[in-house]
């Protein structure tokens, strides 16, 4: 058995090439929300171009996937190729499921992302940071204030004097907040030595800040959660007092700060959030709508493909071609009905082999019978004549020659009779090797016609609509066969008087072209009894005809590649249509039609 398998078109990119790309947009998705997005939020701003030609790479080479995939089914579609439309219907309910599905959740997150940034507008964020600030130098000022009256409410010699130990505060003023008192001295040279400290050693310093009386410029590390404050109690001696503004000041400072810092960011990305909701939906849900629909198209044209292969195996099997095998690649309810309409044209070519045996063998049996009866019709007169001329030979030899020749020509008109019904049967019968020459329609029926224009005086013959330019493929002393016996039998049924009008019109059937020649004739045409064994050999209406014409002209029509049908009505007159292939000038363009038979 011959094996056809129609090869299947699927996407340009397959399963396992779209889950690539799923994972790459998910690396990306991860280094976006681990380096980019950060990157955003402590700029402000909407991504950069650099950033946006790198997220962009994927989503455009979708593009240029999808925009090629959608060219082929466009172009199938327009090309009417089997089964586009219904892969266009099957793309179209995949492609609405999935708006269905995915449309609310776009909708519904984009307009929370939206709703989030106007309640975040309602918010007066800078207000409240401004007023934690103001608060906090609000304590700063405070703390300040407090140190400057403690140190006018005290003697800090006498208490000093009376209270203090060594290295150790008094309590009154350690309970006042004073974390360390620092002597210093002038030296000769013009510098400040430390001579003693009392307090935590944390607040110890090496050398004196400045030398104005008053508070002294912090610096962070050295004054965490400390102001410090000058002053002279003798003219060559300097004291510093390190007072504590409370535990973690600066740290809290520093997240009001910190936090002030961020909320600006925020509230300028705030004015960014549809550029940035569009970057997002650019470069993550767009792409997997993209792969959606690529997918859509690779499923759809799978799902397809087989029913497309059936259709056409099921066209050719009508046709009768049954040496049909289709390769099944799946093993689901396809593949089974796949595996069954193979078996089912295997034995449907069992079937027609043992039919067309049949067939074959009451056909060679009933033409042996026709063809035996035919020879047995023009043997009775040959015998006839030649026992007549033994009989006169035997009995009168001398007037022999009045008999001679009437029965000699008798015998010769038999047998040139039997001589041209064994050709005929002959024609019929061997194998038949077209010749594919190109023949000028026009120029044939013409030179066929003028014996026909001259011998039927009273028959109307048209031609106007056979195109002198149509070029046939086949071989002229066939089409001439064809023509001449058409023609002969419109004559034969007109009887001398009528119309035969010969056309020539141009169609295309599947992906060939064919002329399609229609002999009309205004005769006495064709009863449906006689119509259903016009094409069997030896069956004829005639008194003188063999019966083999019109099968010997199918046979040659078919041999080229043609078709050959016919319409009647009693009383009316009779069409014959034969479709013969054709060569195609360059540049011309048919219509594509199939015209019936009714």
């Amino acid at each position: 058995m011959k094996t056809v398998r129609i090869h299947p078109k699927y996407a340009l990119i397959d399963i396992k090439g779209l889950i690539l790309i799923y994972l790459l947009l998910s690396m990306v998705t991860i280094l976006f929300w681990r380096t980019v997005f950060p990157e955003i939020l402590q700029r402000g701003t909407a991504p950069e171009r650099l950033d946006l030609a790198v997220f962009f790479t994927i989503p455009a080479i979708l593009v240029v996937f999808l925009g090629a995939s959608l060219v082929s089914l466009v172009r199938e579609l327009i090309t009417r190729q089997l089964g586009s439309r219904f892969h266009i219907r099957l793309l179209a309910y995949f492609i609405l499921i999935v708006i269905f599905a995915s449309l609310p959740s776009m909708i519904i997150s984009s307009q929370t992302a939206l709703e989030l940034a106007r309640f975040w507008n309602t918010i007066d964020v800078d207000a409240a940071m401004n007023a934690a600030q103001e608060f906090a130098l609000e304590t700063y000022s405070l703390q300040g204030e407090k140190l400057e009256r403690l140190l006018k409410d005290h003697d800090m010699d006498a208490l000093m004097v009376s209270e203090g130990k060594e290295g150790a505060l008094p309590k009154v003023l350690e309970s006042e907040g004073i974390r360390g008192i620092q002597d210093f001295a002038l030296q000769e040279d013009g510098t400040w030595k430390p001579v003693s400290f009392w307090g935590e050693a944390a607040q110890e310093l090496s050398f004196l800040p400045v030398q104005q009386q008053g508070f002294i410029p912090r610096e962070i590390p050295r004054d965490t959660d400390i102001i410090r404050y000058i002053l002279y109690p003798q003219k060559q001696r300097a004291r510093v007092l390190s007072y504590h503004l409370g535990t973690g000041f600066d740290q809290a400072i520093t997240v009001i700060e910190n936090e002030k810092t961020r909320f600006e960011l925020i509230n300028a990305i705030k004015n960014q959030v549809r550029p940035l909701l569009t970057f997002y939906f650019a470069v993550f849900f767009f792409p997997i709508m993209l792969m959606t629909l690529i997918i859509a198209i690779s499923f759809t044209r799978r799902v397809t493909q087989p029913i497309v292969e059936l259709t056409e195996a099921t066209r050719r099997v009508a046709e009768g071609n049954f040496s049909i095998h289709i390769l099944a690649r799946r093993k689901d309810e396809l593949g089974i009905l796949i595996a069954s309409f193979n078996t089912m044209v295997r034995d449907l070519e069992r079937s027609q082999a043992s039919l067309v045996k049949a067939e074959k063998i009451s056909l060679w049996k009933q033409m042996a019978e026709q063809l035996a009866h035919e020879i047995k019709n023009p043997l009775t007169p040959i015998k006839l004549s030649a026992e007549r001329v033994l009989r006169r030979w035997r009995t009168d030899p001398q007037r022999i020659g009045e008999i001679l020749e009437n029965a000699m020509l008798a015998i010769l008109q038999e047998v040139e009779g039997l001589s041209a019904l064994i050709t005929e049967f002959r024609t019929l019968s061997r194998p038949l090797e077209p010749s594919r020459t190109t023949s000028p329609l026009r120029e044939v029926v013409e030179e066929i016609l003028v014996s026909y224009r001259a011998s039927y005086a009273g028959v109307q013959f048209n031609t106007t609509h056979t195109a002198w330019d149509i070029q046939v493929n086949i071989d002229r002393r066939r089409l001439t066969q064809v023509l001449t016996n058409l023609i002969s039998n419109s004559m034969d049924a007109m009887q001398g008087q009528g119309i035969l009008e010969i056309r020539a019109d141009l169609v295309k059937k599947w992906e060939s072209r064919y002329c399609r020649l229609s002999i009309m004739d205004t005769g006495k045409g064709i009863t449906p009894e006689e119509g259903s064994q016009i094409f069997t050999p030896y069956f004829t209406t005639k008194e003188t005809g063999t019966g083999l014409g019109l099968p010997i002209v199918e046979r040659i029509v078919q041999d080229h590649g043609g078709s050959m049908w016919f319409n009647s009505a009693v009383g009316m007159g009779t069409t014959f249509f034969v479709d013969l292939p054709m060569a195609e000038p360059p540049g011309e363009t048919l219509p594509d039609k199939e015209q019936g038979v009714s």
